[in-house]
């Protein structure tokens, strides 16, 4: 395993994601106080989001550091699953801050209220530059598979465009004092997050609830086995999930008895590894076919093969009980 790799590459998403909150947290600060000073609702709006994108931020860092905590007895995967669960949290946030936007935006179209145009349009601007180099920050780097990093980098995506928006709406309002243009755009950035955190919130949703990587076909997969390696005869019991980024799976062979038992469990190991990128795989080899509800192996009736069954259990991590 390219385990140096991994390393290397969670520092830099470390000081990536650190970089960007830093960013993101001086720029939020900034934006409440222009929006109070300029009256502009966008800004505040703006603000407000900028503060998901730095909560955003955080939990992704929190995330990266616990990913990096080793396996334990109590938690024999580490605890990869605190990034899955901090996208999850990261998507209902945000939707949770454009119910809040759209809310406010429909009330200032009852009651518009004056804004400097000028004042918010600077602020916007280096609202923009900010964002511009936060996405930046995060989008360096082959972290596109990480859940996480994902996850900021879409908060900080939609932020952008928020600034956009505003800058937008401070030069129309500079030009003609038409103000409902202020919430108008903060609906339309609203729409785009949405589709964002919808998408996050299905992905996260999908790998907490252990279902199968989306680039694996569990029937397929079962498919091919059979007709690839000659010894195996049928595949069941095929269980794939997913934690952090790795996928995981444990599956039942019946195989014709093979001369050479650990050869055939390699080559099942190897043909998994190389067509789905499965390093970590239990294969279970029986030599019966498969019966009852469990699967249990039917009587063993001749003492030879009940010897090469007990080798069987002691190789391939089979648990059966007799």
């Amino acid at each position: 395993m390219a385990h140096t790799h991994s390393h290397s590459e969670h520092n830099g998403n470390r000081t990536r994601l650190a970089a960007a909150f830093g960013v993101t947290a001086v720029f939020m600060v900034a934006e409440v106080i222009g929006g109070v000073v300029s009256g502009s609702l966008a800004l505040l709006a703006d603000a407000g989001h900028m503060l998901t994108d730095a909560a955003a931020l955080l939990m992704a860092l929190l995330a990266v550091q616990f990913a990096q905590r080793k396996p334990n007895a109590r938690h024999t995967f580490g605890l990869l699953r605190l990034t899955t669960l901090a996208a999850f949290v990261n998507a209902i946030a945000l939707l949770v801050i454009t119910v809040l936007i759209v809310w406010e935006a429909l009330r200032r179209f009852y009651q518009p209220q004056p804004i400097a145009g000028g004042l918010m349009l600077g602020i916007a601007i280096a609202g923009l530059l900010a964002n511009l180099l936060s996405f930046w920050l995060l989008h360096r780097g082959s972290e596109e598979k990480n859940l996480n990093v994902r996850a900021a980098a879409l908060h900080v995506l939609g932020d952008l465009l928020g600034s956009v928006g505003a800058i937008v709406a401070a030069v129309i309002i500079m030009l003609t004092g038409w103000t409902p243009i202020d919430p108008i755009l903060s609906l339309l950035v609203s729409l785009l997050v949405v589709r964002s955190a919808w998408s996050l919130l299905r992905e996260s949703l999908h790998e907490l609830l252990e279902g199968a990587p989306s680039n694996i076909n569990v029937d397929k997969l079962a498919r091919e086995l059979t007709r690839n390696i000659a010894e195996v005869r049928n595949v069941h019991h095929v269980h794939v999930w997913q934690v952090g980024e790795k996928p995981v799976l444990t599956l039942h062979v019946q195989v014709i008895p093979p001369y050479d038992h650990d050869g055939l469990l390699r080559s099942i190991h190897k043909y998994l590894h190389q067509h789905y990128q499965i390093a970590h795989a239990t294969v279970q080899m029986e030599y019966q076919p498969c019966v009852g509800p469990d699967c249990e192996l039917c009587a063993v009736n001749t003492l030879a093969q009940h010897d090469h069954h007990e080798h069987a259990a002691l190789e391939g991590h089979a648990h059966h009980h007799h």
